[in-house]
Parts: C-alpha cells; sequence; structure tokens
C-alpha cells in the first residue's frame, strides 16, 4: 500500500506532438488550394436560351367568337451548350492541375494513412503501455497480497510460538508448583514419619529402661535370693561335710550326689530353653541380615539362674541387650530330663528365626 502512494501512476507522455501539427495545417493548406481551383476550373457562365410566343388579334366588328381553348404551351427543349473549346495551354494547365490535385490526393490519402497508421501505433503504444501499467499495477497488487499474506503468517506463527511458550511456561510453572506441593507433602509425611518412628522409639526407649529398671530390680532379687539360697546351700553342704566326718562314708556318697548334680545337658534342652526365653524378647528395629548372639548360661540345679553373659556379639548392642533381658525375665528356666539343671550351657538366638 506504502508503494501506490510513493510512486503514483503518470500517464506516458505523447512524442511528436508539435510535428503532427505542422503536417496537419500544411494538408489543410494544400487542400484549400486543391479545392479553389478546382471549383474554378468547373465553372463556366450559363448559356441563355430564347422562345417566342404568337397570340392571335381577334375581329372587332364580327361577334366575338368563343373564347378559344387554351393550347398547351410548348416548353422549349433546352438546347445543350457548345461544347467548349479549350487551348492547349488550357488543356496542359488542366492537366497539371488535375496530375497535381491526384499528387495532393494521393498525398493527403498518403498522409491521412500515415496518420492513421501512426495514430493506430500510437493507440497500440498507449495501449501496450496501459495493458503493462495494468500489469505492473496487478503484479504491484499481487506482491503487496503475497507480502501481506507473509505478514499474516509471520504474526500468526509469532503469535502461535507466543501461546505455545505462555502455554509450556503455564505448564513448567503447574509441574513446578505440583513437584513443590508433593515435596511439601512428602516432608511433611516424613516429618509425620520420623516423629512417629522418634515418639515410638523413645517409647520404646522409656518401655525399655522401665523393663530394664524392672529386670535389673528382679534380678537383683533374684541375685539376692541365689546368694540366700547359696549360703544355705553351703551351709547344709558344711554341715553334711561336719556331719560326714564325724559319722562315717555312707553319708558322704550322698552329699557327692547332690553337689553332682549340675552336670551336662542333654541334646535338647537348649531348644527348649531358647523357646522358653523367645517369647520375652523385645525387638522392634529392622536389621539387615539375620544377626546371631550367643549367650552362656549358668544355672542352679533347681533352674535358677545364676549369671548370663554374651559369649559372641551379634553386632547389633540393641538385640544383645534384648537377648540377655528376655533370658534375664525367663528365670527360673527349666530342667533338664533327669530332673535338674544343668550347670552351664550356651543358647544362639537369631531375630529372624
Amino acid at each position: 500500500m506504502n508503494t501506490v502512494a510513493a510512486y503514483p501512476y503518470q500517464p506516458v507522455k505523447e512524442r511528436g506532438t508539435l510535428r503532427s501539427f505542422l503536417l496537419a495545417l500544411v494538408m489543410h493548406l494544400l487542400l484549400g488550394i486543391v479545392l479553389y481551383y478546382g471549383v474554378r476550373w468547373q465553372s463556366s457562365t450559363p448559356v441563355g436560351a430564347e422562345a417566342e410566343l404568337w397570340e392571335e388579334i381577334p375581329a372587332t366588328t364580327a361577334a366575338p367568337p368563343p373564347p378559344p381553348q387554351p393550347e398547351p404551351v410548348v416548353q422549349p427543349r433546352p438546347v445543350p451548350p457548345p461544347p467548349q473549346v479549350k487551348s492547349k495551354v488550357e488543356e496542359e494547365a488542366d492537366i497539371a492541375l488535375e496530375r497535381q490535385k491526384r499528387r495532393a490526393e494521393a498525398a493527403a490519402r498518403e498522409e491521412a494513412e500515415r496518420k492513421e497508421a501512426a495514430a493506430r501505433k500510437e493507440a497500440e503504444r498507449k495501449e501496450a503501455e496501459r495493458k503493462e501499467a495494468a500489469r505492473k499495477e496487478a503484479e504491484r497488487k499481487e506482491a503487496a497480497r503475497k507480502e501481506d499474506e507473509r505478514r499474516e503468517a509471520e504474526r500468526k506463527e509469532a503469535q502461535r510460538k507466543d501461546d505455545a511458550k505462555k502455554k509450556a511456561a503455564q505448564q513448567g510453572e503447574q509441574q513446578r508448583k505440583e513437584l513443590a506441593e508433593r515435596k511439601e507433602t512428602e516432608r511433611k509425611e516424613a516429618d509425620a514419619k520420623a516423629k512417629a518412628q522418634a515418639d515410638a522409639k523413645a517409647k520404646n526407649e522409656a518401655e525399655a529402661k522401665a523393663r530394664a529398671k524392672a529386670d535389673a530390680d528382679a534380678k537383683g532379687k533374684r541375685e539376692a535370693a541365689a546368694n540366700a539360697q547359696r549360703q544355705s546351700e553351703l551351709a547344709r553342704l558344711q554341715a553334711l561335710a561336719s556331719g560326714s566326718s564325724a559319722g562315717g562314708g555312707g553319708v558322704g556318697s550322698s552329699a557327692g550326689a547332690g553337689a553332682g548334680g549340675g552336670g551336662k545337658a542333654s541334646p535338647g534342652y537348649a531348644d527348649r530353653v531358647r523357646r522358653r526365653v523367645k517369647p520375652n524378647i523385645v525387638f522392634t528395629d529392622d536389621v539387615q541380615g539375620n544377626p546371631t548372639a550367643v549367650v552362656s548360661v549358668r544355672l542352679a540345679p533347681d533352674g535358677s539362674l545364676m549369671s548370663a553373659r554374651l559369649s559372641k556379639s551379634s553386632g547389633n548392642s540393641d538385640w544383645d541387650n534384648a537377648v540377655l533381658r528376655a533370658v534375664e525375665r525367663s528365670d527360673p528356666l527349666p530342667r533338664d530330663e533327669d530332673g535338674k539343671a544343668p550347670g552351664s550351657f550356651t543358647i544362639t538366638f537369631r531375630p529372624k528365626d
């Protein structure tokens, strides 16, 4: 659209206008001269015609005759003019004028044809220029239309890319928000889980401490009772020993049997003790693998626990302590098949058995 304003259409200037005007003026002057001499050459003086009219005079004495019928008037025939005799000079002049007239007419025809051809060529040239200008204008309009379409396509493509970028940004922002919300939810859940685990651990530790304190109190009581029993047994054994030395050897054999009651454990005794101790194990932590803790136990002949110590650690102190506490809570332990508890033996514990 700006191209039209910058380059307005201007008609092509005509060329040769002055020359055409001068040629036309000369032809008009020649034509006037030819017409003038042609009219004078063909004009001649008209020849006059004479005619006589006769009328009869009536007699004065006689009766008036009836009026005569009028005779038809005979019109005289025109007499052709005599041939005009021209001289040789006039004939040559006439021939020269005729030739000049013909040459003038031929020149006029040629000039007219030339003018017509020139006018036709000029019209064709103007028509060609008009068509060319129309073609250029159509091409300009088509180029302008294509340029507008290209700009519109570029604008739409830019708008589409801008919309796609905005949509991608919105989706990214939405995804970031969702990710942040999910992370926040996971964090809250993890915090809640950690808090629950911490509370559970604190509770378990409190319970373990309470159980450890109760076990320690029970162990102290058991140890006091065991010490008292051992003291009474020692006193009894000493009394038996003193009586044996004073009264003979029969009683000595009986005492020897009593002292030898804490012998070796039978093959299935350790499993019986493990089944007795296992329900008393309190352990909620997760451990990797299946570690083994081995506990050495010393018992009195009646199954009372005299001592329990860790002979092989599992590598997990919580599991080791839970096993020892369970052994102490299981006091007194069952007796062996002979009715007496073995003096010492070992028990193996695994968390996943």
